[in-house]
């Protein structure tokens, strides 16, 4: 006695078009093949790191995304702002991934002003003139050290042994 169980409307996948292609996405998929990171995993956990915005708005990484859709990524050093301009079944070359989206000229703007800062910006190892210590320079700080906590015992007792004894 079995029954047949007919499967709810809101779960039946997203019909694709002809073509194969879906007409939505998940976002951290799409991330993915478009390659802005490396695995999806990664991608899912900017995104629950609040770092991928979609319409101006905090996403989830199960999220479906559309054509014409913005997003805002920011990663380490640079935050991008792209259109969505296609959805692909799975990831392909880097020169199709860079199809998908379109950046826009705000955000190409910002980015070559924030490279051009980092580039007229001092370098950090310049403060450091000498480098580390070399064996000489810690054996004189031990022997400075020395001295100065003798010199420091003698400072601390007021009374010496020569004064006891008279």
């Amino acid at each position: 006695m079995s029954r047949k169980r007919n499967p709810a409307p809101h779960s039946a996948p997203a019909t694709a078009s002809p073509d194969g292609i879906p007409p939505t996405m998940r976002l951290d998929k799409w991330l993915w093949c478009a390659r802005f990171y490396k695995t999806r995993s990664l991608a899912a956990e900017e995104i629950a790191r609040g770092r991928v915005l979609v319409n101006d708005t905090l996403a989830k990484p199960a999220r479906d995304v559309r054509i014409g859709d913005t997003l805002h990524i920011r990663q380490t050093l640079q935050s991008r702002t792209v259109q969505v301009q296609s959805l692909l079944a799975m990831r392909g070359p880097a020169s199709v991934a860079q199809q998908m989206y379109a950046e826009t000229e705000q955000s190409v703007a910002e980015r070559t002003r924030q490279a051009e800062l980092r580039r007229l910006a001092p370098e950090p190892a310049s403060d450091l003139r000498h480098g580390r210590p070399t064996k000489k320079d810690r054996r004189d700080f031990d022997q400075l050290r020395q001295q100065g906590q003798r010199s420091a015992l003698n400072e601390r007792w007021s009374a010496s042994v020569q004064n006891a004894r008279d």
